[in-house]
């Protein structure tokens, strides 16, 4: 079993920055790939942002340019710096590590972008 703990979530006005963090533990193995992903209200989750255990990242065409995903493999823990955010950035935020015999998620933080 993991265990993900988002934090970092908050109310912040449109064009500032938040940082997420996520924060693996139990059954950790040193090859795996974490994520970002969110759902906004009365939406389907949507990818965000993945990085390897390797450091390759992958993001979403609407976050390109302003979101960085980052780990830091001594601590088990991935980051997002959000920079520029928007009012449509608004949404529940969880993370996952991804094992090839399963997937775990976080419980999610909540990011509020206002106009």
């Amino acid at each position: 079993q993991v265990q993900l703990v988002e934090s970092g979530g908050g109310l912040v006005q449109a064009g500032g920055s938040l940082r997420l963090s996520c924060a693996a533990s139990g059954s950790i193995f040193s090859i795996n790939v974490m994520g970002w992903y969110r759902q906004a209200p009365g939406k389907q989750r949507e990818f965000v942002a993945v990085i390897t255990s390797e450091g390759s990242t992958n993001y979403a065409d609407s976050v390109k340019g302003r979101f960085t995903i980052s780990r830091d493999n001594a601590k088990n823990t991935v980051y997002l710096q959000m920079n520029s955010l928007k009012p449509e950035d608004t949404a529940v935020y969880s993370c996952n590590y991804v094992l090839p015999h399963g997937v775990y998620w976080g419980q999610g933080t909540q990011v509020t972008v206002s106009s």
